[in-house]
């Protein structure tokens, strides 16, 4: 039996279409990530993953890609070949250099604060934290966050602003309400448990002990998982996802 007609009978068990397959497995190439509570087109994107789960492993793991499903957190995430994980071994693979994508120092820059804010929420508790695992904070805190903690500045226009806030959106690392506005200064944005899973403690520690990221200077990514870290050479190098879905 071909590996086509085994992937055929596989999705005739959980009566699901090839097409929806492809759908599933595209999202995760582009984006890294499927999250439940994003919206309902998502919300149906990882139930029929839930239902093919160890199918889709499978598919990915022939190819070298880790797909990791965090139950709590209800959202599953694709790993390129070589990513180091936070919280798993590594798989021996060697990196591919054509699955890297450019990421904005900014971006690593904004992700690292979010971290930091993150880690800071669950030892406080109380109103920051919710339900389900995120940690509020204000923009001017994230502002805040970057300017004592990594030496660097938001964006200086509010469409850069706005872009940036866009991008950690998109990569399911912050939730905004429909209302918010940077101009607003009582107004949240949660910082969802997904941040977990790109950044460690160690990458955390290693960026906060390094230099300032230098103005202008670009960031590679592997497109599958959006993992940043912070080496030695007073470089941030954000290994991950560069996905373009809404």
């Amino acid at each position: 039996m071909t590996l086509n007609e085994t992937l055929h009978q596989q999705l005739a068990l959980h009566s699901l279409s090839l097409e929806r397959f492809r759908e599933i497995v595209g999202r995760l190439f582009a984006a890294g990530i499927v999250l439940r509570e994003e919206d309902g087109v998502e919300q149906r994107l990882y139930d029929d993953a839930r239902r093919i789960e160890t199918c889709l492993g499978d598919y990915f793991q022939l190819g070298g890609f880790r797909l990791e499903h965090n139950l709590k957190g209800e959202f599953f995430r694709l790993y390129a070949p070589g990513a180091e994980v936070p919280g798993l071994p590594e798989d021996g693979l060697e990196a591919v250099p054509g699955l890297r994508a450019r990421l904005s120092p900014d971006f690593v820059a904004a992700a690292l604060a979010l971290r930091f804010q993150y880690q800071q929420g669950l030892s406080e508790g109380g109103n920051r934290l919710t339900d389900s695992g995120e940690v509020l904070t204000r923009f001017e805190e994230l502002s805040a966050t970057l300017q004592t903690q990594l030496k660097r500045a938001l964006p200086p226009t509010s469409i850069e602003r706005q872009r940036l806030l866009n991008d950690l959106k998109r990569h399911r690392l912050i939730r905004l309400a429909p209302n918010f506005s940077m101009d607003d200064e009582d107004a949240l944005l949660a910082i969802r448990p997904t941040i977990l899973g790109i950044i460690s403690d160690d990458m955390l520690e290693a960026a906060l002990e390094s230099e300032p990221l230098p103005a202008g200077a670009g960031s590679e990514a592997e497109p599958v998982s959006l993992q940043v870290e912070a080496e030695a050479e007073d470089e941030f190098t954000a290994q991950g996802i560069e996905g373009n879905v809404e």
